[in-house]
């Protein structure tokens, strides 16, 4: 089982925009940790170092200009604020890979279709 940990940094916003707000990880951390993990979406969860969790659907991908791919998860249920607060994401099963959109439409009806497949998955 793969985990990656790390600080919830800001984003882009554009899952809020899209109605699926993410939590998304410092790609520093994921460059010390050297971690090979294949790029898309996957089903997992996101823990808290307090033992709490989440059902997430987890990005891993694009890469930026120094090859780190950006990390954001949307938690299933959650809703607050998680700037600076570390988080721990465990990769469960791969989805798809990641993939650029014609619009925020077609992506906003592809997150809703990958978010369904999350919640039909055994804990």
């Amino acid at each position: 089982m793969l985990e990656i940990s790390g600080k919830v940094v800001a984003g882009e916003k554009i899952g809020r925009r899209l109605g699926f707000p993410t939590a998304n990880l410092d790609r520093r951390q994921f460059a010390r940790s050297r971690q090979r993990i294949r790029l898309g979406v996957w089903a997992g969860r996101a823990v808290f170092p307090e033992g709490k969790s989440f059902k997430a659907g987890i990005v891993i991908g694009p890469l930026d200009k120094r090859g780190l791919p950006k990390i954001e998860a949307h938690l299933l249920g959650f809703s607050g604020n998680l700037y600076g607060q570390k988080l721990n994401l465990v990769l469960g099963s791969y989805l798809r890979p990641f993939k650029k959109f014609v619009n925020e439409q077609v992506l906003q009806k592809q997150i809703a279709r990958d978010i369904a497949r999350i919640k039909a998955l055994k804990a």
